[in-house]
């Protein structure tokens, strides 16, 4: 497949801290593709250089095979990245159609007023979530009445409405039930179903055996080594991350 976003060479400090040590890594298209590592690995600067929150010292990030510069959150959106972080930034007091259209509410003119448009987003945002989850059929519903798994489908509908094609997902299983985590993987089974390409940062070695096509896990700054999906196990996983070894494939 195509690469979709590519890092090459990415340096990031924090004073005397090296945070990421030329880090150069390859996500194709329709693919997922998981970032591991322990504590300290990296992946958080990693990610907060594709969300455009942070800028390397060094290196270059294309997209499509184009060079790109995120000097904020929105432009790193306009690209067609958009990252959903473990906090979710759902408002649990509002419906899940609010949820999905906060910000970039849709209006309709009646006798010269602009009105909030309720009926579109609230059609437009089950046409969203059919993709998603087809269970969750009340747009009305209020967040704080959901579980974790049918709040990350929210947070993931509002990305779909961003028109995103690269979704990054940051510990979406974090403090999840069995139950609740499987409704995660399955989600991010639909995304990859549906042609979206999805960066997945977990901790959990179970969820990215279960769904990542290839794993690369980084290590103080520095990519360890990229793996194809398929054959891993959570042990194999765990191996490489604890022991720093990189030529043991199976």
């Amino acid at each position: 497949m195509p690469v979709k976003i590519s890092t090459r060479d990415i340096y990031k400090n924090y004073g005397a801290v090296e945070a990421l040590r030329g880090v150069s890594v390859e996500v194709h298209e329709g693919e997922i593709h998981a970032i591991c590592g322990d504590n300290g690995a990296g992946k958080s600067t990693l990610i907060k250089i594709l969300a455009g929150v942070e800028q390397p010292d060094q290196g270059s990030l294309l997209v499509d095979g184009t060079e790109r510069h995120f000097d904020t959150p929105n432009a790193s959106l306009r690209a067609g990245l958009a990252t959903i972080h473990q906090d979710l930034a759902v408002a649990p007091d509002m419906s899940i159609y609010q949820n999905i259209f906060m910000g970039a509410e849709l209006t309709r003119r009646v006798l010269g007023l602009r009105l909030l448009d309720k009926r579109r987003m609230r059609s437009d945002a089950m046409g969203y979530m059919s993709q998603l989850n087809d269970t969750i059929t009340d747009m009305n519903a209020k967040v704080n009445a959901l579980s974790g798994g049918q709040r990350q489908a929210v947070a993931i509908c509002r990305a779909l409405r961003w028109n995103a094609n690269v979704v990054i997902l940051d510990e979406p299983t974090a403090a999840l039930g069995v139950r609740e985590t499987e409704q995660v993987l399955e989600l991010v089974r639909s995304l990859k179903k549906n042609g979206k390409t999805v960066i997945l940062i977990s901790h959990a070695m179970n969820d990215v055996a279960a769904v990542a096509d290839r794993v690369t896990i980084l290590r103080t700054g520095k990519v360890q080594i990229t793996l194809e999906g398929g054959s891993l196990t959570a042990d194999n996983l765990s191996h490489y991350i604890l022991s720093g070894e990189v030529n043991r494939v199976h």
